[in-house]
């Protein structure tokens, strides 16, 4: 393995460098030629270009895009496609790059990147000015015990993933919202479909160990992030992929209507709380089973089923992030 500081130089004196971008993806299509267009103009030399017209494919494409042997892989796509990407580079001596171009782009944010394709692909133009610099960080590692019944690939149960792992009445949502609506109104269109659905969702039991302690509660919505946002919004000011730690939270309780207001609170001051306050729960080891059993979502996947084992592996992931990340 080199050195990131070794891995960033080769990447800036003209590295090899594969494109793999989602053209399902909400603005992929839209996209896809600029995104070409200003990664050459950025000076980014793209020896191989895979567009995605399969996301049910990722994992087979990924097995050509490693063939190249390349230092850089760029991924332009939402949540899903970073993860799949996510999977294959972790503990590679390869930089994964991130061209935001889904709804919510929770990993994208969580690395501080801009939003805007122009200001993303600048980043990625290490070496340049306004480029941007290897650093390493977090991945969570997830398994499920649980009978399959369906989800997904049997014998498919461990996974490493970017962002979070989240059980409840997101997992309906995920499973629910109309593609055509994300397309035309972005980020609302979890909350519309949320709304939707709340009035009968069951809440369930959650017991959740860590280091040997089991706690009991009961719950809407729990959540285990690696990252720092959930659906576009920041969870806590100190919430970092880099710190070592996996967020356990609840949004309320099993009322409704505290889901609601959790929820909006969540929002609303995500960005000034703590991961100290008492609604979060850190490790980096969780073991959770509920009653009942249980779809868990894993990156905006269904993975599975509970019970379930999360683990964190530090600094196992190579990714291009801003000069102004702090890498730790």
């Amino acid at each position: 393995m080199r050195s990131k500081a070794e891995l960033e130089a080769d990447i800036a004196g003209g590295g090899r460098v594969a494109l793999v971008i989602n053209i399902r993806s909400r603005r992929g299509r839209l996209l896809y030629g600029k995104a070409r267009r200003l990664l050459r103009e950025a000076g980014v030399d793209v020896v191989h270009v895979f567009p995605v017209t399969d996301p049910t494919r990722l994992r087979e494409l990924f097995t050509d895009v490693l063939a190249l042997e390349p230092d850089l892989v760029v991924v332009g796509g939402g949540d899903g496609t970073v993860t799949e990407a996510v999977g294959h580079l972790a503990h590679r001596d390869i930089a994964l790059g991130v061209l935001p171009l889904g709804t919510t782009n929770n990993f994208a944010r969580s690395l501080e990147l801009p939003m805007d394709l122009p200001g993303a692909v600048r980043t990625l133009a290490v070496g340049r000015p306004a480029g941007g610099k290897v650093a390493d960080v977090d991945v969570g590692w997830f398994e499920s015990t649980g009978d399959p019944q369906g989800e997904g690939p049997a014998g498919d149960r461990e996974h490493i993933f970017a962002n979070m792992v989240s059980l409840g009445l997101s997992v309906h949502v995920a499973e629910s919202v109309p593609h055509a609506l994300k397309r035309f109104v972005g980020r609302p269109a979890y909350a519309l479909t949320a709304a939707r659905l709340l009035p009968r969702h069951e809440a369930f039991t959650a017991r959740i160990t860590i280091d040997g302690e089991t706690r009991e509660l009961v719950t809407h919505q729990l959540n285990v992030a690696n990252g720092a946002h959930h659906s576009g919004q920041r969870i806590a000011r100190d919430a970092s992929p880099d710190d070592r730690l996996l967020a356990v939270y609840r949004l309320g309780d099993e009322r409704r209507l505290r889901l609601a207001s959790a929820t909006a609170r969540h929002v609303l001051t995500g960005q000034w709380r703590t991961l100290d306050e008492d609604a979060f729960l850190t490790t980096a080891h969780v073991e959770i089973e509920t009653d009942p059993p249980m779809p868990v979502d894993v990156d905006g996947e269904i993975r599975g089923r509970t019970p379930v084992s999360i683990r964190l592996r530090g600094n196992a992931l190579r990714v291009i992030v801003p000069q102004t990340f702090t890498d730790t």
